[in-house]
């Protein structure tokens, strides 16, 4: 049977319970068929590039699917129809990596990065300096104002 790599968004006011209630239908439906789910990845709630259908985040899910192109077009149908599914989208692939998949793995090392920002730049609010006031690039005056 042909391999195939399932990625669908879901919105973002449902559940994960009801995002993982999906995906069991449509693993029920693969495997009454005599295929087979080979890899199911949640990304989890993600902000999403631009607003579909009015909504800012989605559920993401990786399926990684061995089942015939048939149930697969039929399974696209029934995912066009739900209202809880934002957008879908089905490749075919040579085969299915059963390591975690790049967001899974990059999403681990995001996290350490992120308690640490890195010291503060140096200098005033612009390095131009054009958040002085007046406007125009002066010279700072020396400390001792010109006295002497």
């Amino acid at each position: 049977m042909p391999l195939y790599e399932t990625v669908f968004i879901a919105r973002n006011d449902i559940s994960q319970q009801q995002v993982d209630a999906i995906v069991d239908g449509i693993t029920a439906q693969v495997e009454a068929d005599g295929g087979a789910v080979r890899k199911r990845e949640y990304w989890g709630l993600r902000s999403l590039a631009y607003r579909i259908k009015k909504n800012r985040k989605g559920h993401y899910t990786l399926l990684g699917l061995e089942v015939r192109s048939e149930l697969l077009k039929e399974i696209e149908r029934q995912l066009s129809l739900n209202e809880d599914v934002l957008r879908m989208m089905a490749l075919r692939v040579e085969s299915i990596d059963e390591a975690p998949s790049p967001v899974l793995s990059r999403k681990g090392e995001d996290r350490g990065e992120r308690s640490f920002r890195g010291p503060k730049p140096a200098g005033g609010r612009f390095e131009s300096g054009r958040g002085r006031r007046g406007g125009e690039d002066r010279p700072l005056e020396s400390a001792d104002n010109g006295a002497e």
